[in-house]
């Protein structure tokens, strides 16, 4: 009896305790995501993609160009057979970020393709029309430019200190619900053969992505930018856990190079290269299955100035060892033409040391945005694939026309997606900043003499200049 009555003064004494202590202060309430939110989402924004879409029409209509008989045709001109093509408004969204006080926003590139027309609103529910800098459809990163002065602006973090459980915080605007916030951890890094982009090292996070959160950003604990939304696995559509970010250190790189130039150049090797499996170590009689094998080496590539031959294996590079192709191909892109690194490679069981200066990638796809707002048009530089699509022969060069804005000074002209653009203003192009360099040329005056190749044909296209 006497225990029970003393454990029930304690109990009331303790309750009384708790009753009459002071209120907790506010900085002791709030969870590090209330300053992460209170910080940040000034910063973020969404984006509103307004583009025309071709639509196939009746399907007892007559397609003149089912003489051609060929899906190289339908790839590039959107011919389906069938029935006439229409053009339709489409409007997409999705999310950036603000990264420079002077109106600078970075988002994916996905969500601007296409793009007629931009508009950013602000948290605030400003709205102002932007312009794309220059897109990167390989890692997905596209920066953007608004007419402003002292926005509100998120800071980089360096993405390679972070570490697995981490918590981070996505901002973005799932289905148009502007400023949403969700939480999670860092669930792995370097993330890659995910087939999301030509260049992959992605983070994976828990923290709730959906449509509409694209290039939104993902944030530490300290308020910086560690990733860029990018895409999720999902069976439905919607959030199921798993959605992968950017790092920010791949992002500042192209950023940087975007806004410096306009136009994203990459370190260039010049092999082909599969990885070195247990088939493989054995048959090269390796004690172990490590490097990257050298399957084939472009002519007059900077691979085949230095000496690097097929067979040879890439087991280091600048004293990092060769794990995984990706990483050993994503590290040589981000670096700059003219950059000197130093393979170790094993050549029939020798070690051999050989120092490359790497080249400048022909493949950047990083195009102005005001050339579509200018005259309508978007090229790519040539690729292995584009060449092998259009039946292009290995000696010719030049960009492609990838698509053509309806209406446009281009399509008044009669150019088309597919053609192959040999030279502007008598000036021979064959990457996309050589491209733009003529057209943008003032000697060039009021119009723009574009030479192009299709099919067998060449001819000459005058376009007028705004």
């Amino acid at each position: 009896m006497l225990k029970r009555m003393l454990l029930s003064v304690f109990f009331l004494v303790t309750i009384g305790s708790v009753a009459d202590a002071p209120p907790m202060p506010d900085c002791c309430r709030c969870s590090p995501f209330v300053r992460v939110a209170k910080e940040c989402m000034p910063s973020v924004v969404f984006i509103r993609n307004e583009f025309t879409a071709t639509e196939e029409g009746s399907p007892f209509g007559m397609n003149p160009f089912d003489q051609f008989g060929d899906d190289l045709f339908q790839k590039f001109f959107g011919i389906r057979p069938g029935g006439p093509q229409r053009q339709v408004p489409k409007l997409s969204q999705g999310s950036g970020f603000i990264v420079s006080a002077d109106g600078y926003i970075m988002t994916n590139a996905h969500v601007v393709q296409k793009a007629d027309k931009l508009t950013v609103v602000f948290n605030d529910d400003r709205e102002m029309d932007a312009t794309v800098v220059g897109a990167d459809p390989h890692t997905d990163i596209a920066i953007l430019k608004v007419e402003a002065q002292n926005l509100p602006f998120l800071t980089f973090g360096d993405s390679e200190t972070l570490e697995v459980g981490e918590e981070v915080a996505a901002i973005g605007s799932p289905f148009q619900l502007q400023a949403s916030i969700t939480t999670g951890v860092i669930s792995a890094k370097g993330r890659q053969n995910l087939q999301i982009t030509d260049y992959e090292d992605f983070i994976q996070t828990d923290a709730a992505i959906n449509p509409g959160n694209s290039g939104g950003p993902l944030i530490n604990l300290d308020c910086q930018v560690v990733g860029i939304n990018t895409a999720i696995v999902s069976q439905s559509g919607g959030y199921m856990g798993i959605g992968f970010a950017i790092p920010s250190n791949m992002a500042v790189s192209i950023m940087q190079k975007i806004i410096d130039s306009g136009t994203v150049t990459r370190g260039f090797l010049g092999v082909s290269l599969q990885p070195v499996d247990k088939e493989i170590a054995a048959a090269f009689n390796l004690d172990k299955a490590e490097g990257a094998l050298v399957s084939e080496v472009v002519k007059n590539s900077p691979a085949e100035k230095a000496g690097i031959k097929q067979g040879d294996i890439i087991i280091e590079y600048n004293g990092i060892p060769v794990k995984s192709i990706g990483n050993f191909r994503k590290d040589i892109s981000l670096m700059n033409p003219d950059s000197s690194i130093v393979l170790k490679v094993n050549r029939k069981g020798s070690i051999l040391t050989i120092p490359v200066t790497l080249g400048s990638s022909s493949d950047n796809v990083a195009a102005p945005g005001d050339s579509m707002q200018k005259i309508g048009m978007e090229v790519e530089t040539l690729t292995g694939d584009l060449r092998s699509q259009l039946g292009l022969s290995k000696d010719e060069e030049g960009v492609v026309i990838t698509k053509i804005k309806p209406g446009s000074p281009a399509a008044q002209a009669g150019l088309r997606p597919g053609f192959l653009v040999l030279a502007v203003n008598h000036k021979k192009v064959t990457t996309v900043s050589e491209f733009y360099e003529a057209l943008n040329d003032p000697a060039s005056g009021k119009r723009a003499l574009i030479l192009v190749k299709h099919g067998a044909i060449s001819r000459f296209y005058t376009i007028k200049l705004p």
